[in-house]
């Protein structure tokens, strides 16, 4: 195989950035895109001049000559669609968080050592060139032996409306940017054994919206003496914030994503939406540029693709997802609970992970 040909599942903000990152990829072609939403998948296609488009993501997968498939969809359908993809026979990308429960998870991951496909784990920040680089200064030793790890991702609330109901989504914040925070610190330390999880939460801005969290605080405990601190936020205003900071016994360093990267806008009108997720683009703001390539999304795609021609191995991987989901789980029993949850660590059973933030709860205020 020297070229690798792609289908999108999926037609919203995520799907947007994956065929805009396919593009600067090399040996890729993307050939369709699937989206359920009458019309949707149509209009996808022919804005972005992708040849082919479905309804039914199933036809999709039929195709012969498609290698490769990138999940873009809601969480409630991550299970679904990649258990099919892996049966077809593709190789699947599968946007984060990886599945909404362990069990879903855990059906994926059995679906895909099956098929004998590969898959990757989407997990941007660890491609994002910033965040790269400390990496490779903690690789190099430069600041001796990392002990603590903070990264925060932090806006007004998703894109996407689903979100906002946790039937679908499985959480709130945690959940939607915690999994990158939790992530990206296993990735920095090497992704040693977790000791435990202690985590803070609450509905403070979006209560009329959602059940969910808008704003977490986890911290976590790990073998190796680091700790890692995972803040999000749906309730910060004036755009996307997106940071970290890593201390070591020799050094430290920090990396603002996105105001490093802006242009400094002043706007009585305002001006076009994008990444920046903020609720309004009049007055001062950051107005972002060549999001996708600070945020890793280009490098992300042409590792996937790499890791389908067998040049690389995934960087990250199901299992991956589901450790980081785990760790979800310990945040929400934490909260929930009130105390320090510690592993080895068996999640209880529960129909969506932030059940047992919300059922504690409801017990207390019965």
């Amino acid at each position: 195989m020297d070229k690798v040909r792609v289908g999108i599942i999926g037609s919203g903000f995520i799907a947007n950035i994956h065929a805009m990152s396919l593009r600067e990829a090399h040996n890729a072609e993307l050939v369709a895109v699937a989206s359920k939403t009458p019309g949707k998948a149509a209009a996808f296609a022919k804005e972005r001049g992708i040849p082919d488009a479905y309804e039914d993501y199933r036809q999709l997968l039929e195709r012969n000559d498609i290698d490769a498939v990138i999940v873009g969809v809601p969480n409630y359908l991550h299970e679904e669609v990649v258990v099919a993809a892996a049966q077809a026979g593709k190789h699947i990308m599968c946007e984060k968080p990886f599945a909404r429960t362990i069990e879903e998870a855990q059906r994926m991951l059995d679906a895909v050592n099956q098929a004998g496909v590969k898959l990757v784990y989407g997990e941007m920040l660890c491609f994002a060139p910033k965040y790269v680089r400390a990496k490779r200064l903690v690789e190099e030793g430069a600041l001796g032996k990392v002990f603590l790890v903070k990264q925060s991702e932090e806006h007004d609330g998703p894109h996407s409306p689903w979100f906002w109901d946790v039937n679908l989504s499985g959480g709130g914040v945690l959940l939607d940017m915690g999994c990158h925070s939790i992530e990206f610190a296993r990735w920095i330390l090497g992704r040693p054994a977790v000791k435990s999880v202690t985590a803070q939460m609450g509905t403070f801005v979006h209560k009329g919206r959602t059940q969910g969290e808008d704003h977490s605080l986890c911290i976590i405990e790990f073998e190796n003496n680091a700790l890692a601190v995972a803040e999000n936020s749906w309730g910060k205003t004036g755009g996307i914030d997106d940071r970290c900071e890593i201390y070591g016994t020799l050094g430290h360093t920090s990396a603002d994503l996105i105001h490093g990267n802006a242009l400094m806008t002043h706007s009585k009108v305002g001006y076009g939406y994008a990444v920046e997720k903020a609720d309004t683009t009049q007055g001062w703001t950051f107005t972002g540029f060549e999001e996708e390539w600070n945020y890793g999304f280009p490098q992300e795609m042409q590792h996937f693709i790499n890791v389908i021609l067998g040049k690389e191995e995934p960087l990250e991987t199901g299992e991956d997802g589901l450790e980081v989901l785990k760790i979800i789980y310990a945040a929400y029993q934490s909260a929930g609970e009130g105390r320090r949850i510690e592993f080895p660590y068996e999640p209880p059973k529960v129909a969506k992970p932030i059940d047992l933030w919300l059922k504690a709860g409801q017990t207390e205020n019965a």
